[in-house]
């Protein structure tokens, strides 16, 4: 059975010439794009026969092919020859390959770039829209006449108020910038005070959580790399492929 008879079954025949309309009937072509730069990016990236080997098991796995002739039938049902069903089934390991090979050198580097925003802080906030009262239980908490706990369960006016003010661990790069950037410089412990459109703002930093490069934070620098470089290849896609990406408006 071929790609194209398989639509076949369900009551529908299919031309080479017909795949490309379909796509874009099915709204499939943002992701076809994509999938297709990919494609060009790791086409000369290649696997081990060992490597190979084990993801070809993977896939069998997930889809249950336990014989070879479960294996040959699911191959023959998908249109699919022995050498295309091992690009499958390597595909998400050579894109990891692409992107070691193309951006592990540079995560120690971009991982101090990025560091203030990975850094996590644990910290107390009350806000209220009330400008006077702000200041009046800012000189409470100064003065050690009530606890932030207390006042932020009173009168905070935000989600705060569910945990007594106590917000965190959570990323800086997570945070308004200006409050961000108050909780970077603030000593631990120190009450502040600032406004942030509507509502007056009461925060003491409570504890601070230095970002480590573990393999998790590897990896996930390693994403933000890659998904910047496919970005980048987007933009150099025509007005007419972006458009159906979603990062252009067609031109009236």
């Amino acid at each position: 059975m071929t790609r194209l008879n398989l639509l076949e079954k369900v009551g529908r025949t299919v031309s080479t010439q017909e795949l490309l309309p379909l796509l874009a009937t099915y709204q499939m072509m943002p992701q076809f794009l994509i999938q297709t730069i990919l494609d060009r990016a790791i086409q000369s990236i290649a696997c081990t026969s060992e490597e190979t080997l084990q993801a070809c098991q993977q896939l069998c796995q997930r889809w249950s092919l336990t014989t070879e002739a479960q294996q040959q039938d699911w191959r023959s049902h998908y249109g699919l020859s022995a050498a295309e069903f091992e690009q499958l089934a390597t595909r998400s390991l050579r894109i990891e390959k692409f992107q070691q090979q193309t951006w592990a050198h540079q995560i120690n580097s971009y991982f101090l770039q990025r560091k203030q925003d990975l850094d996590q802080v644990v910290y107390s906030l009350l806000r209220t829209s009330d400008e006077d009262m702000a200041q009046e239980l800012y000189f409470r908490i100064s003065e050690d006449e009530a606890s932030f706990a207390e006042l932020a369960l009173q009168y905070s006016e935000g989600i705060e108020r569910q945990t007594g003010g106590l917000l965190g661990p959570i990323e800086l790069g997570a945070l308004h910038q200006q409050l961000a950037q108050l909780l970077y410089t603030s000593p631990i412990g120190h009450v502040q005070t600032f406004r942030l459109g509507d509502w007056c703002m009461i925060v003491r930093l409570e504890k601070r959580v230095p970002a480590q490069l573990d393999e998790s934070v590897r990896q996930r620098l390693l994403q933000e790399k890659f998904e910047t470089w496919l970005q980048t290849q987007i933009q150099q896609l025509s007005d007419r492929d972006k458009v159906w990406l979603g990062v252009s408006q067609p031109i009236p």
